[in-house]
């Protein structure tokens, strides 16, 4: 296939993925500005009483209805859900209708363009979801929310998903024998009586629902450093509390320092790592991260090394900048994945580097053997199903890794903090990544981010090779394997190692059709050829 039908090909399948089918019915005529939560939790039930007062702007006129996702009481939650007892208006009750997990609310009055207007909503229920009322690992009652993708629906009226970006309050009463934790600041510890305890937390900095935290448990809470005036906290519960606090005591100073450096300023009012029932792994939530309970050891393993360095990422990718739809959702997970192994190859060396990039590259080729059909873009809605599979990450990485290489690092470096400085606090997608990187590198990079973010198979590549004493020249085969018939165009390092030399010499090539032959001169037959020495290409590579 010629190079000018290739790339006709690439740019109409890049130009048909640029309308996204996320199917959120997003409203941009609504604009929500900030959520305050007052919740009640209770060890005699496990029903939450809430009061919600959401306060948003109408950016249209003649807005009359106001939605939002609120999962509600029905026989497909097994009698969970949400029940609502009133919503007002400036003292006023509005009509409203809570089915189908929507709750549509009318307005009495059609706001101004831009005046901020609050309404108040009284609930109450037992989350399906979202919130995990349940035992720790130790068999003590404890509240902790799992938000992610689109699960705060089941606990809190809001729009549920990542394109509105709002502050955030949670005035919690509860049993006082917990402690509470959630976003931003806290404002407020006080005993309102001798058996509850009010909390008050408040994040002043804009974020998606999914991104909103809250922690109702016994814990144990160090306050452990603190990075340009903002505190680092490590919340554990209390017979975890020796082997927490010395699994948290590393690196997040040095993990905050590093991307603040190379990315640009971090966004929130502390940064705490926090111990829970909730989450498998570990959840990024906004300056108060979710870490499996399982991860807690005493033993500062590696493991729990990794996913601590991976969500301090996000609070860069998918928090500070999210993705504005879940077709993007590898601006968030590639992101956080591959800025874990840079700061991997920065605090622990290039080999410690190399090996979570092949790791990487070998997730990708396992997990496309699985689902031949996955690309990392592609139309994905939370409501319809999986908006991530470990190819976002891995694969998401490996396009990061690859653009750094055919860029140059400064060039990736500066290009990486013109992104994150313009939609800074806000959201974005692919197209608006791909113009600040060639932005920055001054040249067109469409074909590369086709290739790799919108096609779901991989390079496969068959190699052979001869001397030709005659000529005196190496002559190299290749053929691209891959099934759907479709090349790959990219360049690629080949390391010639002559008889008797431990030094290769590296020959720099381009690959352009689904065939290629190669000579290259050289006085005598080489020891060894190495294609991709450097771990650069993602490709699987068969010696014939």
């Amino acid at each position: 296939m010629k190079l000018k039908s290739l790339l006709i090909i690439l740019f109409l399948f890049l130009g048909s993925k640029a309308s996204f089918a996320d199917t959120y019915p997003r409203n941009y005529a609504i604009d929500i500005l900030h959520y305050a939560f007052d919740l009640t939790f209770s060890d005699h039930t496990d029903e939450l009483k809430g009061i919600a007062t959401i306060t948003l702007q109408c950016k249209q006129k003649n807005i009359k209805q106001i939605r939002l996702d609120l999962i509600n009481q029905a026989d497909k939650w097994k009698g969970k859900g949400m029940t609502v007892q009133s919503v007002y208006f400036n003292h006023v009750p509005l009509n409203f209708t809570h089915k189908n997990d929507e709750l549509l609310i009318q307005l009495n009055v059609s706001p101004e363009i831009d005046q901020p207007i609050t309404v108040e909503i009284t609930y109450s229920g037992i989350p399906a979801g979202g919130m995990k009322i349940q035992p720790t690992k130790f068999g003590d009652r404890s509240f902790m929310c799992e938000n992610w993708p689109n699960n705060a629906r089941h606990w809190l009226p809001t729009v549920d998903h990542p394109y509105d970006k709002a502050t955030c309050e949670f005035i919690v009463k509860a049993p006082a024998h917990y402690k509470v934790v959630s976003n931003g600041l806290l404002l407020e510890e006080s005993m309102i009586d001798k058996e509850t305890k009010l909390t008050h937390w408040k994040q002043s900095v804009p974020v998606s629902c999914w991104l909103f935290v809250l922690g109702v448990a016994d814990f144990a809470v160090q306050y452990l450093d603190d990075f340009k005036g903002k505190s680092i906290q490590t919340w554990v519960y209390p017979k975890d509390r020796e082997k927490g606090f010395v699994d948290f005591a590393s690196p997040t100073k040095q993990v905050l320092q590093f991307y603040s450096d190379y990315v640009g300023p971090f966004a929130y009012e502390k940064l705490a790592n926090i111990e829970t029932q909730s989450v498998g792994g570990g959840m990024e939530t906004s300056s108060a991260i979710f870490y499996d309970e399982k991860l807690v050891t005493g033993e500062q393993s590696v493991r729990l090394r990794n996913v601590v360095i991976h969500e301090i990422a996000h609070q860069w990718f998918g928090n500070a900048v999210t993705e504005s739809t879940w077709d993007d959702a590898w601006l968030s997970e590639g992101f956080a994945t591959f800025f874990t192994l840079l700061f991997i190859e920065n605090a622990y060396g290039h080999e410690e580097f190399l090996n979570g990039i092949k790791a990487a590259r070998k997730t990708v080729y396992d997990l496309t053997k699985k689902d031949t059909s996955f690309s990392i873009v592609a139309n994905r809605s939370a409501e319809k199903g999986p908006v991530t599979s470990g190819i976002t990450y891995q694969k998401g990485a490996w396009v990061l890794h690859m653009l750094r290489e055919r860029i140059g690092n400064d060039v990736f470096r500066k290009g990486i903090q013109a992104y994150y400085k313009k939609y800074y606090n806000g959201n974005t997608s692919t197209s608006e990544f791909i113009a600040e990187m060639e932005n920055a590198a001054g040249q067109d990079l469409k074909v590369f981010f086709s290739q790799y973010l919108y096609r779901p198979d991989n390079l496969q590549l068959k190699a052979s090779w001869i001397y030709d004493s005659v000529s005196k020249n190496i002559v190299l085969k290749l053929k691209q394997t891959q099934l759907s018939g479709i090349p790959f165009v990219f360049p690629f390092e080949l390391a010639v190692y002559k008889a008797g030399s431990i030094v290769p010499e590296l020959v720099k090539l381009n690959m352009n059709g689904l065939t290629a032959e190669f000579q290259l001169p050289a006085n005598a037959k080489p020891e060894l050829l190495i294609i991709d020495p450097r771990t650069v290409l993602l490709g699987e590579i068969e010696w014939q």
